[in-house]
């Protein structure tokens, strides 16, 4: 950042020091939320929550560090991150589906 400012560089340094600790910590609190529930939903929401700020994280550490290939990397957990919350919610739609129908088979009605 050679702006000549050495407080703003100073303060740079600062936020993107500190910042991914507490992002760290949000992810664990999301850990927790994913494996408390209540909801399914809770847990998918928790889950995508979660690789978002991994990405936000790893992007920190590729300005911090001055590694272009860590936004590469970034990109990909991005892209795998999104395949797998739609996996689960495809999943967790199919299980929800099939559990409708048999409820209301045993309740007697018919579904159209």
């Amino acid at each position: 950042m050679n702006s000549g400012n050495i407080a703003l560089e100073t303060a740079f340094e600062i936020v993107m020091t500190i910042f991914p600790f507490i992002l760290a910590v949000m992810v664990f609190g999301c850990l927790i939320r994913a494996i408390k529930g209540p909801r399914i939903a809770d847990r998918i929401v928790a889950i995508n929550m979660m690789g978002t700020m991994t990405m936000v994280i790893i992007a920190i550490l590729a300005v911090k560090m001055d590694e272009g290939y860590l936004v590469d990397i970034c990109i990909i957990y991005a892209m795998i991150s999104f395949l797998a919350v739609t996996l689960l919610t495809k999943v967790y739609m199919g299980v929800y589906a099939e559990r409708k129908k048999k409820e209301e088979e045993h309740d007697g009605t018919t579904v159209d």
